[in-house]
């Protein structure tokens, strides 16, 4: 046997033996008293006062929370403390659970304490793999909402109307965004800490992007059984599923308030990888990596770079929230702006290629980092475990005027015969009133039905919609399919005329069947029960012709009816 693995032995051999009793929900009483044990400054872990008031129970399946006042150190300044979450409490010197939960705008530091024995149902590495999270909800306390702490969540490099834009969608996932301080975790690929160094009441940061920008969630390590870890007490992103690298922290501050109290900290030392993320806590293994995806965004040829985690949720966001931050810190937000974005997403099984323009007055910004996490967002929900991401690379070249042509006219005969030719004429015109035209050409099929043609020109994001709707009606049989899907979204530096007609049409392997003979509609209407649907509500497409517009971004819509005569 190595020395590398006799002294890990020994880690692990003096962790298990360290590792206390256990407490059993079933023997809590009202008046009892124990410790609690946390870091308030440091890396030092301090010990709390714990009086318990009694047990909620059966606030979820097989699930309880034990109900208790914290006094001791600056609580009674402070209160419950986010980054408090994942705090031990020990009774005659066993564990019995972890601090969790809170009451929101609470005077009294009381707390809900999440048992042990749930905690420990969460297998870092578990046989089969669970995915379903149930929502998060309230637990109600007479007419009070005991709520899971908030988890605080620092970003650092972002830009703050990043944050504020953002801020929504970051607190529906349960965190309480902040601007960061930089610390000296370094990179979560190189040399790990010393497992000796974290204990129970130890702060961590569970780390979802390091580099350029940095993004950490904070929280208490509750306990740790050998070489795994569990800690929190509730759910960090309901994952389940996980692979976040974490670093042991140390708490630089306090800070109390009305709302909600904090702990500001900093990480440290890499320590292992969360690989559990569920109800009760996350959990995970020490001295493990965590397999990150690398990203690069070039602006005007200025390069910031990161790794993240991967994860369906987060993933699509954080990129969304990098290409917004850039685009705010290296250019101006606010006046007409234009940007081109080129690149590429790369998958396991596959490519998704980015090439599009974004412009606007106000709200370019967001178009862009829209048109970017969207579609990652569909390809990671589809599924598929082919579809995890290798990389992601951007170019954004920016342009300080608006690039922008609006649809303005579309004309067409009023009526035409089979087998005629179709002149479609599409004007777009600028800001400073230029209008140009494209003359189109569409030949009549000889043999068409007697009926009304509806000729649309459209932009990218009308068209696409369209398309997405018909694509989520029918079923997805593998990742090639979704990328083709994706790679065939259209640009927003053209516009399409679609020639369409009120007949009924299917969709198959999420291709277009417009027009079927009456024979194979019966069949199709058989196959697809529900999914019996008109493609838009103009109807089923027979023809599609793109217009190029250049560099300007294409916005607008027009339709023009032509009558088809026997």
């Amino acid at each position: 046997m190595s020395a590398i693995a006799a002294a890990r032995l020994c880690t692990i051999g003096a962790a298990l033996q360290a590792a206390p009793a256990i407490f059993p929900l079933k023997d809590i009483r009202p008046g009892q008293t124990g410790v609690g044990r946390t870091v308030f400054s440091g890396s030092r872990v301090d010990e709390f006062q714990v009086e318990i008031l009694g047990v909620l129970e059966n606030i979820g399946p097989r699930e309880s929370i034990i109900l208790a006042r914290l006094k001791g150190g600056p609580l009674a300044n402070t209160g419950v403390m986010q980054g408090m979450s994942g705090s031990p409490v020990y009774i005659d010197g066993r564990i019995a659970g972890a601090v969790a939960l809170a009451f929101p705008m609470s005077k009294d530091a009381i707390a809900g304490i999440r048992p042990i024995e749930e905690m420990l149902r969460v297998d870092p590495e578990p046989k089969t793999r669970l995915a379903s999270i149930p929502p998060r909800r309230p637990v109600l306390a007479g007419n009070q909402r005991l709520e899971e702490i908030a988890t605080p969540v620092s970003f650092s490099g972002f830009t703050e109307s990043t944050l504020e834009h953002f801020s929504k969608q970051l607190r529906d996932l349960g965190f309480d965004p902040r601007q960061g301080v930089a610390g000296g975790g370094g990179n979560p690929d190189g040399k790990l800490g010393n497992p000796a160094s974290l204990q129970p009441g130890s702060m961590i940061t569970v780390q979802l992007v390091s580099g350029d920008w940095s993004v950490g969630a904070d929280g208490t390590v509750t306990f740790i059984d050998g070489d795994r870890i569990y800690a929190f007490g509730h759910r960090f992103l309901a994952a389940g599923p996980a692979e976040m690298p974490f670093a042991r922290s140390e708490v630089l501050a306090l800070v109390p308030n009305l709302n909600a109290s904090f702990k500001i900290s900093t990480a440290r030392e890499w320590m292992g990888s969360i690989t559990e993320d569920r109800n009760t806590a996350v959990s995970g293994v020490l001295g493990r990596r965590a397999a990150l995806i690398p990203i690069e965004i070039r602006v005007a040829g200025r390069p910031y770079r990161m790794k993240m985690i991967q994860d369906r949720v987060m993933t699509p966001l954080i990129t969304q929230m990098a290409v917004f931050s850039t685009i705010d810190e290296t250019e101006r937000s606010i006046g007409p702006s234009t940007f081109s974005i080129r690149g590429r997403i790369d998958f396991e099984n596959g490519s998704l290629r980015l090439d599009n323009v974004y412009g606007g007055d106000v709200s370019a910004a967001a178009s862009a980092s829209t048109g970017i996490g969207s579609p990652l967002a569909y390809a990671l929900s589809s599924g598929f475990d082919a579809l995890k991401v290798k990389s992601v690379s951007l170019d954004i070249a920016p342009v300080n005027r608006r690039n922008q042509v609006q649809i303005a006219e579309l004309a067409a005969p009023r009526e035409i015969r089979p087998g005629d030719d179709l002149e479609i004429v599409v004007s777009m015109s600028e800001d400073n009133g230029a209008e140009t035209s494209k003359t189109l050409h569409y030949r009549v099929p000889v043999g068409a039905p007697a009926g009304t043609l509806f000729i649309t020109a459209s932009d990218a994001a009308s068209v696409n919609f369209l398309d997405l709707q018909s694509e989520m009606g029918a079923p997805v049989h593998s990742p090639a399919q979704v990328l083709e899907f994706l790679n065939n979204m259209r640009p927003n530096n053209k516009a399409f005329v679609r020639i369409s007609r009120l007949d009924t049409a299917f969709t198959a392997e999420g291709r277009d069947l417009p027009d079927p003979p009456p024979s194979l509609s019966m069949i199709l209407a058989r196959g697809q029960g529900n999914m019996l649907n008109l493609l838009n509500w103009r109807g089923s497409k027979v023809a599609e012709i793109e217009v190029p517009a250049g560099e300007n971004v294409v916005t607008g819509s027009k339709t023009v009816q032509v009558e088809v005569k026997p």
